[in-house]
Protein backbone atom coordinates (compact mmCIF):
# COMPACT_ATOMS: atom_id res chain seq x y z
CA UNK A 1 0.00 0.00 0.00
CA UNK A 2 1.08 3.77 -0.95
CA UNK A 3 0.14 6.09 1.73
CA UNK A 4 1.04 9.72 1.39
CA UNK A 5 0.04 12.13 4.21
CA UNK A 6 -1.78 15.75 3.89
CA UNK A 7 -0.58 18.15 6.44
CA UNK A 8 -3.22 21.27 6.24
CA UNK A 9 -3.61 23.68 9.22
CA UNK A 10 -6.91 21.63 9.90
CA UNK A 11 -6.39 18.39 9.85
CA UNK A 12 -3.75 16.04 8.98
CA UNK A 13 -5.22 12.74 6.94
CA UNK A 14 -3.86 10.07 4.91
CA UNK A 15 -4.43 8.79 1.01
CA UNK A 16 -4.11 5.35 0.95
CA UNK A 17 -3.62 3.96 -2.63
CA UNK A 18 -3.72 0.00 -3.17
CA UNK A 19 -5.33 -2.55 -5.68
CA UNK A 20 -7.80 -4.54 -4.10
CA UNK A 21 -8.21 -2.31 -1.20
CA UNK A 22 -11.94 -1.94 -1.21
CA UNK A 23 -12.26 -5.95 -0.12
CA UNK A 24 -10.56 -5.15 3.25
CA UNK A 25 -11.92 -1.77 3.75
CA UNK A 26 -15.17 -2.79 5.70
CA UNK A 27 -12.63 -4.29 8.36
CA UNK A 28 -10.83 -1.08 8.40
CA UNK A 29 -13.78 0.83 8.95
CA UNK A 30 -15.29 -1.31 11.98
CA UNK A 31 -12.34 -0.33 14.25
CA UNK A 32 -12.99 3.39 14.11
CA UNK A 33 -16.93 3.19 13.88
CA UNK A 34 -17.99 0.18 15.18
CA UNK A 35 -20.63 2.39 17.65
CA UNK A 36 -21.25 5.47 15.05
CA UNK A 37 -23.87 5.88 12.24
CA UNK A 38 -22.10 5.71 8.79
CA UNK A 39 -24.12 7.86 5.76
CA UNK A 40 -22.68 6.14 2.72
CA UNK A 41 -23.43 8.79 -0.15
CA UNK A 42 -23.54 8.02 -4.08
CA UNK A 43 -24.97 8.37 -7.15
CA UNK A 44 -27.65 5.49 -8.39
CA UNK A 45 -24.99 3.94 -11.06
CA UNK A 46 -22.23 3.54 -8.58
CA UNK A 47 -24.85 1.95 -6.25
CA UNK A 48 -25.24 -0.87 -8.73
CA UNK A 49 -21.89 -1.21 -9.37
CA UNK A 50 -20.46 -1.30 -5.98
CA UNK A 51 -22.17 0.47 -3.10
CA UNK A 52 -25.15 -2.22 -2.84
CA UNK A 53 -22.43 -5.08 -2.13
CA UNK A 54 -20.28 -2.84 -0.06
CA UNK A 55 -23.54 -1.83 2.17
CA UNK A 56 -23.83 -5.11 2.70
CA UNK A 57 -20.22 -5.85 3.48
CA UNK A 58 -20.36 -3.03 6.08
CA UNK A 59 -23.62 -4.38 7.68
CA UNK A 60 -22.01 -7.56 7.61
CA UNK A 61 -19.26 -6.14 10.25
CA UNK A 62 -22.22 -4.81 12.02
CA UNK A 63 -21.88 -1.07 11.16
CA UNK A 64 -24.87 1.26 11.13
CA UNK A 65 -25.24 1.97 7.26
CA UNK A 66 -27.73 4.22 5.97
CA UNK A 67 -27.50 4.67 1.90
CA UNK A 68 -28.32 7.72 0.04
CA UNK A 69 -28.43 7.37 -3.59
CA UNK A 70 -28.93 10.06 -5.82
CA UNK A 71 -29.36 10.13 -9.31
CA UNK A 72 -25.78 10.01 -11.51
CA UNK A 73 -24.52 13.37 -13.36
CA UNK A 74 -23.70 16.73 -12.73
CA UNK A 75 -27.32 17.82 -13.14
CA UNK A 76 -27.73 16.36 -9.60
CA UNK A 77 -24.64 18.30 -7.66
CA UNK A 78 -27.19 21.45 -6.78
CA UNK A 79 -28.73 22.88 -3.51
CA UNK A 80 -32.42 20.82 -4.17
CA UNK A 81 -30.20 17.52 -3.83
CA UNK A 82 -28.20 18.70 -1.07
CA UNK A 83 -30.98 19.55 1.28
CA UNK A 84 -32.14 16.16 0.76
CA UNK A 85 -29.03 15.01 2.15
CA UNK A 86 -29.38 16.96 5.08
CA UNK A 87 -32.93 15.68 5.81
CA UNK A 88 -32.29 11.86 5.61
CA UNK A 89 -29.27 13.21 8.15
CA UNK A 90 -31.69 14.99 10.40
CA UNK A 91 -34.48 11.72 9.86
CA UNK A 92 -32.02 8.73 11.00
CA UNK A 93 -30.88 11.06 14.18
CA UNK A 94 -26.99 11.65 12.55
CA UNK A 95 -24.87 13.37 15.17
CA UNK A 96 -21.75 15.11 14.97
CA UNK A 97 -19.77 11.85 15.94
CA UNK A 98 -21.00 10.15 12.81
CA UNK A 99 -19.65 10.20 9.48
CA UNK A 100 -20.15 10.81 5.86
CA UNK A 101 -18.76 8.33 3.39
CA UNK A 102 -18.44 9.79 0.07
CA UNK A 103 -18.69 6.49 -2.50
CA UNK A 104 -18.31 8.10 -6.15
CA UNK A 105 -16.39 10.77 -8.27
CA UNK A 106 -16.65 14.38 -8.27
CA UNK A 107 -20.19 15.55 -8.23
CA UNK A 108 -20.68 12.55 -5.12
CA UNK A 109 -17.10 13.86 -3.28
CA UNK A 110 -17.96 17.59 -3.68
CA UNK A 111 -21.80 17.41 -2.37
CA UNK A 112 -21.37 14.64 0.69
CA UNK A 113 -18.02 17.03 1.55
CA UNK A 114 -20.37 20.14 1.75
CA UNK A 115 -23.05 18.23 3.69
CA UNK A 116 -20.63 16.98 6.42
CA UNK A 117 -19.24 20.29 6.71
CA UNK A 118 -22.02 22.07 7.60
CA UNK A 119 -24.61 19.67 8.96
CA UNK A 120 -24.33 19.67 12.77
CA UNK A 121 -21.41 22.30 11.91
CA UNK A 122 -19.62 19.50 11.01
CA UNK A 123 -18.80 15.74 10.93
CA UNK A 124 -16.83 13.14 10.45
CA UNK A 125 -15.78 12.31 6.58
CA UNK A 126 -14.19 9.72 3.98
CA UNK A 127 -13.81 10.12 0.83
CA UNK A 128 -13.47 6.93 -1.29
CA UNK A 129 -13.18 8.14 -5.02
CA UNK A 130 -14.42 5.54 -7.61
CA UNK A 131 -13.43 7.29 -10.97
CA UNK A 132 -9.78 8.35 -11.65
CA UNK A 133 -10.23 12.28 -11.83
CA UNK A 134 -11.77 11.60 -8.30
CA UNK A 135 -9.30 10.10 -7.16
CA UNK A 136 -6.04 12.75 -8.35
CA UNK A 137 -8.20 15.89 -8.05
CA UNK A 138 -11.40 16.28 -6.19
CA UNK A 139 -10.82 13.75 -3.02
CA UNK A 140 -8.10 15.82 -2.21
CA UNK A 141 -7.68 19.06 -0.69
CA UNK A 142 -11.21 19.77 0.81
CA UNK A 143 -12.65 21.69 -1.57
CA UNK A 144 -16.30 21.08 -1.63
CA UNK A 145 -19.75 22.48 -3.30
CA UNK A 146 -22.54 22.68 -5.39
CA UNK A 147 -23.58 24.44 -8.73
CA UNK A 148 -26.07 27.11 -8.84
CA UNK A 149 -27.68 27.70 -12.28
CA UNK A 150 -25.12 30.82 -12.90
CA UNK A 151 -22.13 28.21 -12.63
CA UNK A 152 -20.20 26.04 -10.80
CA UNK A 153 -19.07 25.01 -7.18
CA UNK A 154 -20.68 28.75 -6.70
CA UNK A 155 -21.54 27.69 -3.33
CA UNK A 156 -19.05 25.65 -1.27
CA UNK A 157 -16.52 25.65 1.56
CA UNK A 158 -12.91 23.99 2.58
CA UNK A 159 -13.08 20.97 4.39
CA UNK A 160 -10.68 18.30 4.76
CA UNK A 161 -11.65 15.06 4.79
CA UNK A 162 -10.61 12.53 7.30
CA UNK A 163 -9.12 10.08 4.97
CA UNK A 164 -9.20 9.12 1.65
CA UNK A 165 -9.22 5.33 0.48
CA UNK A 166 -8.32 5.00 -2.84
CA UNK A 167 -8.23 1.32 -5.29
CA UNK A 168 -7.48 2.11 -8.51
CA UNK A 169 -9.21 -1.51 -8.98
CA UNK A 170 -12.36 0.37 -8.90
CA UNK A 171 -11.55 1.88 -12.36
CA UNK A 172 -11.99 -1.39 -13.92
CA UNK A 173 -15.54 -0.47 -14.78
CA UNK A 174 -14.62 3.00 -16.34
CA UNK A 175 -15.63 3.70 -19.98
CA UNK A 176 -12.90 4.74 -22.30
CA UNK A 177 -14.15 8.18 -22.36
CA UNK A 178 -14.50 7.96 -18.19
CA UNK A 179 -10.87 6.89 -17.89
CA UNK A 180 -9.92 9.74 -20.44
CA UNK A 181 -12.00 12.40 -18.44
CA UNK A 182 -9.77 11.23 -15.22
CA UNK A 183 -6.48 11.16 -17.50
CA UNK A 184 -6.87 15.17 -18.48
CA UNK A 185 -6.31 15.99 -14.64
CA UNK A 186 -3.82 13.51 -14.01
CA UNK A 187 -1.67 14.20 -16.61
CA UNK A 188 -2.55 18.21 -15.75
CA UNK A 189 -0.38 17.64 -13.15
CA UNK A 190 2.90 16.81 -14.93
CA UNK A 191 1.55 19.66 -17.47
CA UNK A 192 1.91 22.07 -14.15
CA UNK A 193 4.97 20.45 -11.93
CA UNK A 194 6.44 17.29 -13.24
CA UNK A 195 7.76 16.99 -16.78
CA UNK A 196 8.95 13.14 -16.07
CA UNK A 197 5.55 12.52 -15.24
CA UNK A 198 4.07 14.02 -18.46
CA UNK A 199 6.64 12.34 -20.56
CA UNK A 200 6.64 8.81 -19.10
CA UNK A 201 2.71 8.83 -19.18
CA UNK A 202 2.86 10.14 -22.97
CA UNK A 203 6.19 8.54 -23.96
CA UNK A 204 5.84 4.75 -23.06
CA UNK A 205 2.52 3.91 -23.73
CA UNK A 206 0.91 3.42 -26.76
CA UNK A 207 -3.13 2.92 -24.87
CA UNK A 208 -4.26 4.27 -22.14
CA UNK A 209 -7.57 2.55 -20.89
CA UNK A 210 -7.63 0.41 -17.20
CA UNK A 211 -6.51 -2.63 -18.97
CA UNK A 212 -3.22 -1.37 -20.62
CA UNK A 213 -2.18 0.67 -17.50
CA UNK A 214 -3.68 -1.43 -14.55
CA UNK A 215 -0.10 -2.36 -13.70
CA UNK A 216 1.01 1.44 -13.89
CA UNK A 217 -2.01 2.90 -12.18
CA UNK A 218 -0.90 2.86 -8.55
CA UNK A 219 2.31 4.75 -9.30
CA UNK A 220 0.87 7.39 -11.93
CA UNK A 221 -1.88 8.28 -9.21
CA UNK A 222 0.47 8.10 -6.49
CA UNK A 223 3.00 10.12 -8.11
CA UNK A 224 -0.34 13.12 -9.32
CA UNK A 225 -1.82 13.21 -5.54
CA UNK A 226 1.80 13.94 -4.73
CA UNK A 227 2.17 16.79 -6.95
CA UNK A 228 -1.45 17.85 -5.55
CA UNK A 229 -0.28 17.33 -1.54
CA UNK A 230 2.19 19.16 -1.84
CA UNK A 231 1.00 22.32 -3.66
CA UNK A 232 -2.56 22.13 -1.49
CA UNK A 233 -0.11 22.16 1.75
CA UNK A 234 1.50 25.33 0.42
CA UNK A 235 -2.29 27.14 0.32
CA UNK A 236 -4.63 25.33 1.82
CA UNK A 237 -7.49 27.70 0.84
CA UNK A 238 -6.77 28.24 -2.88
CA UNK A 239 -5.48 32.25 -2.68
CA UNK A 240 -2.13 31.61 -4.25
CA UNK A 241 -0.22 28.66 -5.65
CA UNK A 242 -3.16 26.17 -5.32
CA UNK A 243 -4.86 28.07 -8.25
CA UNK A 244 -1.89 27.02 -10.26
CA UNK A 245 -4.34 23.39 -10.27
CA UNK A 246 -6.98 25.68 -11.98
CA UNK A 247 -5.15 25.30 -15.37
CA UNK A 248 -7.30 25.33 -17.96
CA UNK A 249 -10.63 25.21 -15.86
CA UNK A 250 -11.47 29.12 -16.87
CA UNK A 251 -12.16 28.41 -20.00
CA UNK A 252 -13.11 24.43 -19.57
CA UNK A 253 -15.85 25.90 -16.57
CA UNK A 254 -17.46 28.02 -18.85
CA UNK A 255 -17.53 25.35 -21.62
CA UNK A 256 -19.12 23.20 -19.07
CA UNK A 257 -21.63 26.10 -18.12
CA UNK A 258 -23.14 27.48 -21.77
CA UNK A 259 -23.55 23.49 -22.32
CA UNK A 260 -25.67 23.64 -18.81
CA UNK A 261 -23.54 20.47 -18.09
CA UNK A 262 -25.35 18.58 -20.34
CA UNK A 263 -22.56 18.31 -22.97
CA UNK A 264 -18.84 17.71 -22.97
CA UNK A 265 -17.51 15.73 -19.54
CA UNK A 266 -15.56 18.30 -16.89
CA UNK A 267 -12.06 15.88 -18.68
CA UNK A 268 -13.00 17.03 -22.07
CA UNK A 269 -14.06 20.90 -21.35
CA UNK A 270 -10.57 20.76 -19.28
CA UNK A 271 -8.63 19.59 -21.96
CA UNK A 272 -9.94 21.99 -24.53
CA UNK A 273 -8.91 24.89 -21.67
CA UNK A 274 -5.54 23.80 -21.40
CA UNK A 275 -4.63 24.45 -24.94
CA UNK A 276 -6.76 27.56 -25.84
CA UNK A 277 -4.81 28.92 -22.74
CA UNK A 278 -1.41 28.15 -23.98
CA UNK A 279 -2.12 29.19 -27.21
CA UNK A 280 -3.12 32.29 -25.79
CA UNK A 281 -0.41 32.73 -23.12
CA UNK A 282 2.24 31.68 -26.32
CA UNK A 283 0.82 34.74 -28.65
CA UNK A 284 1.30 37.23 -25.07
CA UNK A 285 5.16 35.89 -25.27
CA UNK A 286 4.00 34.06 -21.04
CA UNK A 287 4.89 30.32 -23.30
CA UNK A 288 7.67 28.67 -24.94
CA UNK A 289 6.91 28.64 -28.78
CA UNK A 290 5.73 25.25 -29.98
CA UNK A 291 4.36 24.47 -26.64
CA UNK A 292 0.48 24.45 -27.25
CA UNK A 293 1.37 22.19 -30.39
CA UNK A 294 3.28 20.02 -28.04
CA UNK A 295 0.40 19.76 -25.52
CA UNK A 296 -1.98 19.58 -28.13
CA UNK A 297 -0.55 16.39 -29.73
CA UNK A 298 -0.20 14.55 -26.36
CA UNK A 299 -4.19 15.11 -25.49
CA UNK A 300 -5.07 13.68 -28.62
CA UNK A 301 -3.09 10.55 -27.95
CA UNK A 302 -5.44 10.50 -24.54
CA UNK A 303 -7.74 10.99 -26.98
CA UNK A 304 -8.84 14.34 -25.51
CA UNK A 305 -10.58 16.96 -27.48
CA UNK A 306 -8.37 19.85 -28.09
CA UNK A 307 -10.65 22.39 -29.96
CA UNK A 308 -13.66 24.32 -29.06
CA UNK A 309 -17.59 22.55 -30.01
CA UNK A 310 -19.74 24.67 -31.99
CA UNK A 311 -20.51 27.65 -29.36
CA UNK A 312 -21.63 30.82 -29.19
CA UNK A 313 -18.18 32.96 -28.04
CA UNK A 314 -19.70 35.90 -26.71
CA UNK A 315 -21.67 33.15 -24.04
CA UNK A 316 -18.50 31.65 -23.67
CA UNK A 317 -16.65 35.21 -22.69
CA UNK A 318 -19.50 35.62 -20.47
CA UNK A 319 -19.05 32.10 -18.43
CA UNK A 320 -15.87 33.49 -17.82
CA UNK A 321 -16.39 36.59 -16.68
CA UNK A 322 -18.11 34.84 -13.47
CA UNK A 323 -15.51 32.61 -12.75
CA UNK A 324 -14.51 32.64 -9.22
CA UNK A 325 -11.29 33.15 -10.13
CA UNK A 326 -12.74 37.01 -11.15
CA UNK A 327 -12.01 39.48 -8.48
CA UNK A 328 -12.89 42.79 -8.65
CA UNK A 329 -12.42 43.01 -12.49
CA UNK A 330 -8.80 41.00 -12.07
CA UNK A 331 -8.37 37.71 -13.49
CA UNK A 332 -5.77 35.14 -12.15
CA UNK A 333 -4.78 32.36 -15.22
CA UNK A 334 -2.64 29.33 -14.61
CA UNK A 335 -0.83 28.90 -17.34
CA UNK A 336 3.05 27.29 -18.46
CA UNK A 337 6.15 28.96 -19.34
CA UNK A 338 7.13 25.25 -21.04
CA UNK A 339 5.60 21.67 -20.03
CA UNK A 340 6.23 21.03 -16.39
CA UNK A 341 6.56 24.40 -15.49
CA UNK A 342 3.66 26.09 -14.13
CA UNK A 343 3.07 29.78 -13.56
CA UNK A 344 0.15 32.65 -12.19
CA UNK A 345 -0.59 35.83 -14.07
CA UNK A 346 -3.07 38.71 -13.13
CA UNK A 347 -4.84 39.75 -15.67
CA UNK A 348 -7.32 42.59 -16.41
CA UNK A 349 -10.82 40.64 -17.25
CA UNK A 350 -11.64 42.98 -19.93
CA UNK A 351 -8.22 42.16 -21.65
CA UNK A 352 -8.08 38.77 -21.14
CA UNK A 353 -11.31 38.58 -22.93
CA UNK A 354 -10.45 40.89 -26.13
CA UNK A 355 -7.35 38.14 -26.31
CA UNK A 356 -9.50 35.59 -26.05
CA UNK A 357 -12.26 36.49 -28.03
CA UNK A 358 -9.86 37.21 -31.45
CA UNK A 359 -7.77 34.10 -30.91
CA UNK A 360 -11.64 31.74 -30.34
CA UNK A 361 -13.34 34.25 -33.19
CA UNK A 362 -10.45 34.79 -35.55
CA UNK A 363 -7.66 32.26 -34.59
CA UNK A 364 -5.15 35.35 -34.63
Amino acid sequence: MKIITVNTEGKTYDISIESGLIKRLPGILKKQYRDNKIALITDDNVFKLYGRDFCQLLQLEELSVVPVVFKAGEQSKNIHQLSQIYDTLADNSFTRSDVVIAFGGGVTGDMAGLAAATFLRGMGFIQIPTTLLAMVDSSIGGKVAVDLPQGKNLVGTFYQPDMVYTDPELLKTLSGEQFANGMAELIKHGIIRDINLFNDIIDSNTEFNYEALSDKLDRYIYESCEIKRKIVEQDEFDNGIRQLLNFGHTIGHAIEKIQDYKGMSHGEAISIGMVIITRLTEKMGLTQRGEAQRLEAALKKLELPTELPDLNVSELINAISLDKKNRSGIITIAYIEQIGVGKLKQLVLDQMEEELYGLIKYNI
